[in-house]
């Protein structure tokens, strides 16, 4: 799943792919919210902080697999 994040003050939005999860993301960024810092993890094993006070946006792309050909 691709997630994008927008930090305050910040033109550039960080993207990337993580193997968890819409709800193992939205339950991170809630416990996160509740303390200094949010932190994501992507599928090649790098991790990503952000300040919750500096978070501006999550947005969570959908969780299934897009298909390949033209099976149905």
């Amino acid at each position: 799943m691709e997630i994008k994040i927008g930090v305050q003050n910040i033109s550039r939005e960080i993207t990337l792919d993580t193997d968890d999860t819409a709800d193992a993301v939205a339950k991170a960024i809630a416990q996160g919210m509740a303390g200094a810092t949010i932190e994501f993890h992507d599928g090649k094993g790098r991790r990503v902080i952000v300040p919750s006070a500096a978070l501006g946006y999550v947005e969570m792309g959908s969780e299934e697999k897009r298909r390949v050909g033209f099976g149905g």
